[in-house]
């Protein structure tokens, strides 16, 4: 489907075509929107690949992390520790080795493994997120994280801080990923003191959604707490304050106070892209400088609303999806930001019997060359990864 279509004053349809590159057994994805799934090279594919799907793995089910090489998919790996959202943090550590969590016993751990050589040296955490220099890696407690928000944490364990709201052993922990050691650098009561906001003293709070800064100088962070409504009376929900730190925890810069920061991407070492609300703009995809007021908006009421948006990597084009419309079906987009010019490059079919923490997002990942895109989708009514060439529109 390659026909142009004016769609509105502000997105052009043109649909590119798709390739499936996971197997076509059982059900294939990788996780999120925000690591590359291929190797330096753009050769090599990650994948987890799972037995069943529409429910929420409990403890002892297994993932099969995999590498995909032109059609050929090789099993690598196991993992205990994985969910739908963000899988097991799949990710490459290195040329030839990745990295990913596990369970050991009762403990939560990440695992990194050369493809080579088959070694495997166990880090004393999960990671959540790791240096671009590979130094150092950023950890949370996974379990509360699956307690508060499911389909991004892991299950099954014994948790200490169950009847804290904000417990002061509880948080950030930095990893020294060469010696092996952790500490907490931030944690739950600290915020609480430093920002508070009404209610927050009186609920459950947690961690989520943290990225280190390009340079691995800084990263950035999500302080959620437990609120009812406004979906309704009594329904679940809460707000979002977002923030950024130095990578030993200090100099925490209050990104965003106003209550509602969704999906987020480092641009550059010191510029992050966020749909979010702020007050002047409501929600939209903003562009915030670190340690600055400077807020810019970008592709004002474009969108249909939130999106799992990242920048190519030579900075010229974003690339995002929406969740199901109307017609069941999820978008991706690709805007120019020289030409603000925006393209719904696929529809994809969503079925919305899927509960909610098992949902498949198609999470859009850039391929190091830009040229190349890697997603997730159950359009074919199995879990399935797929690539996409951008070139036709990026000239790349």
């Amino acid at each position: 489907m390659n026909s142009e279509v004016k769609m509105s004053q502000t997105i052009i349809q043109k649909h590119l075509p798709v390739k499936a590159v996971s197997p076509a057994d059982g059900h294939c994805f990788f996780g999120y929107f925000d690591k590359f799934a291929t190797d330096e090279k753009d050769e090599r594919i990650l994948v987890h690949k799972v037995g069943f799907t529409a429910r929420q793995p409990r403890l002892g089910d297994k993932a099969l992390i995999g590498v995909i090489e032109g059609n050929d998919f090789t099993p690598v790996a196991e993992t205990l520790a994985w969910n739908w959202q963000q899988g097991s943090m799949l990710q490459w550590f290195s040329r030839d080795s990745i990295i990913y969590n596990d369970l050991e016993g009762d403990t939560y751990v990440a695992r990194i493994h050369n493809l080579v050589t088959g070694s495997r040296r166990t880090l004393c955490r999960p990671v959540y997120c790791l240096s671009p220099d590979r130094k150092w890696g950023l950890s949370l407690n996974f379990i509360r994280l699956d307690r508060e928000r499911p389909g991004y944490g892991y299950s099954g364990l014994y948790d200490s801080g169950m009847g804290h709201g904000y417990p002061d052993f509880d948080g950030i922990w930095l990893i020294d990923i060469e010696r092996n050691r952790s500490r907490l650098i931030i944690s739950l009561a600290q915020m609480v003191e430093l920002f508070p906001h009404d209610g927050m003293d009186h609920a459950v709070n947690w961690f989520n959604h943290l990225l280190i800064s390009p340079d691995s100088k800084r990263f950035a962070f999500f302080h959620r707490w437990r609120v009812f409504g406004p979906w309704g009376a009594g329904i679940c929900s809460h707000l979002t304050h977002m923030f950024t730190a130095d990578l030993d925890g200090g100099n925490i810069y209050p990104l965003n106070l106003d209550e509602f920061s969704s999906h987020y991407a480092w641009v550059s070492p010191t510029q992050i892209i966020n749909y979010s609300n702020r007050k002047a703009t409501g929600n939209q995809y903003h562009l915030f400088t670190d340690r600055t007021d400077h807020v810019e908006v970008i592709a004002r009421d474009v969108f249909p609303g939130d999106g799992h948006c990242t920048f190519s990597p030579d900075g010229k084009w974003m690339l995002s999806d929406s969740y199901p419309q109307k017609d069941s079906c999820r978008r991706l987009y690709l805007y120019d930001l020289m030409r603000c010019q925006a393209y719904e490059i696929g529809r994809f079919y969503a079925d919305l019997q899927y509960p909610a923490p098992t949902r498949c997002d198609l999470h859009p990942r850039w391929f190091r060359n830009g040229r190349m895109i890697s997603f997730d989708s159950i359009h074919e009514h199995r879990r399935r990864m797929y690539v996409m060439d951008l070139s036709e529109i990026t000239g790349s």
